[in-house]
């Protein structure tokens, strides 16, 4: 008997999550473990080592109750709303009648449509911040990448993939070079022309990337003929369009508006909520029908949540066993003996581990910020330039560790197992690799931030 996708998607994730939790937690009892002070760089070590055992196997519980637990309690509740509307909106036909009509005008330039979705996407990414907001539209995007006759994995390359790799290869995304810049003391957004070229070089990677694998996969994509829409009473799809208009506006508003920054899911959940509930409202008039399949969509999204407390669980048991400042102490401590270019692939590396635990980019600026710009000044080299090594290594990886929300959540949605999509981006991660430091060289030579 085939095993169901979902349940293999979230078996694999969960096995190489826990390992994972387990080495963390062993690693406690064989690193010195202390606190690490950025302004001296001195380090305090524990006379102790380790983690007691209920932090250590209850960590996916337990880091509920610490300082992130709020957060991760709102991201359930944002799953679990998020699940219910899409799963509405894709019960009342409406999804896939907008669907169908976008495959109607664009099943002659199926590379076409490619391209500019994957702008569309990346671009998001690179210039708003946007990468947890496009969650709601990986299942869209899904049913889209089917219609045109791609795979599953195009369809995750087209949102998900392209929208981290925008948020990485960022212009004036506001969570991560506008918070690094504020720290490190230089004009917000200066310096963007080169991250222009950045963003246009990882751009045509990405549709290279993609278009070999459809290209190898499929071949040419499928024509669709004589495809018909659903009947979607006008009304649904007015109220649908206009909450989308109000969610698009609000989202390009982040940036500049401080206090929607914390805001965001919550209104994204909201507004899908609602537009859910009112498209399910229109087609079926029967809010039975409606709670019903809320109900699904929501109860669906279970297997994503114990996923996020697993890799939660890891950063909390690092937390508690004080590791994470020796592992900071140590690479401080060898930046400043190497040459500048050398350094500054340490920074991409060092962030590039980090990133592992600590998913947030503005929390990972707050952390490395204070640590690196002095040995930046030390060692002659522009403080945009550690900047953009920073970059580089906060966000080409969220779309490859499992302990990133968003990636788990998307698969999930995607029915996608994580040793298949860890397949599929591993050779992409190698040249973005080798294109960072690429840039990171030339940036250097051209004195960038000087």
């Amino acid at each position: 008997m085939k095993k169901n996708p979902a349940i293999k998607s979230f078996m694999s994730a969960a096995i190489i999550l826990c390992i994972m939790l387990v080495l963390t937690g062993l690693l406690t009892f064989l690193m010195p473990n202390g606190t690490f002070d950025p302004s001296d760089l001195s380090f305090m070590e524990n006379p102790t080592r380790g983690i007691r055992l209920i932090h250590w196997i209850g960590a996916p519980i337990l880091v509920l109750f610490s300082d992130s637990g709020g957060l991760i309690l709102a991201i359930i509740i944002f799953l679990l709303i998020i699940g219910g509307a899409i799963n509405l909106l894709k019960a009342s036909g409406l999804i896939e009648s907008l669907i169908l009509k976008i495959v109607n005008k664009f099943v002659d330039q199926p590379m076409r449509l490619m391209a500019l979705l994957v702008f569309a996407f990346m671009a998001l990414g690179a210039f708003v911040g946007v990468f947890e907001e496009v969650v709601p539209l990986v299942p869209m995007v899904m049913l889209l990448s089917k219609q045109m006759g791609w795979d599953d994995l195009t369809g995750l390359g087209i949102s998900l993939l392209a929208t981290g790799l925008g948020f990485a290869a960022a212009v004036t995304n506001p969570f991560t070079i506008g918070v690094a810049q504020e720290l490190a003391g230089v004009p917000i957004f200066s310096g963007a022309l080169l991250r222009v070229l950045v963003f246009v070089s990882v751009y045509g990677l990405t549709i290279w990337f993609l278009r070999r694998h459809i290209l190898r996969t499929q071949g040419a994509p499928e024509k669709h003929e004589n495809v018909s829409t659903y009947e979607i009473p006008k009304a649904a799809f007015a109220s649908f369009f206009i909450l989308m208009g109000i969610l698009f506006v609000l989202v390009s508003l982040t940036p500049f508006i401080e206090s929607l920054r914390d805001l965001t899911l919550p209104l994204i959940g909201i507004i899908f909520l609602i537009a859910g509930v009112t498209v399910g409202r229109i087609t079926s008039g029967n809010f039975k029908w409606t709670a019903r399949q809320f109900f699904i969509g929501a109860r669906d999204m279970a297997p994503a949540i114990l996923l996020i407390l697993l890799a939660s669980g890891i950063k909390h048991v690092m937390l508690e066993g004080q590791i994470l400042d020796t592992f900071l102490y140590f690479i401080a401590q060898r930046i400043g003996d190497v040459s500048p270019v050398m350094a500054l692939y340490a920074v991409f590396f060092t962030v590039l581990i980090l990133n592992f635990f600590i998913g947030s980019g503005s929390a990972k600026a707050f952390i490395l910020m204070p640590i690196l710009m002095p040995i930046m000044d030390m060692l002659g080299v522009g403080r945009q330039l550690g900047i953009l090594a920073f970059q580089f290594g906060d966000g080409f990886s969220n779309v490859m560790y499992p302990t990133i929300a968003v990636l788990l959540i998307a698969l999930g949605l995607a029915q996608v197992s994580y040793v298949k999509w860890l397949k599929f981006i591993v050779p992409l991660q190698i040249l973005l690799v080798l294109l960072s430091f690429g840039w990171i060289a030339v940036a250097y030579l051209l004195g960038y931030g000087l």
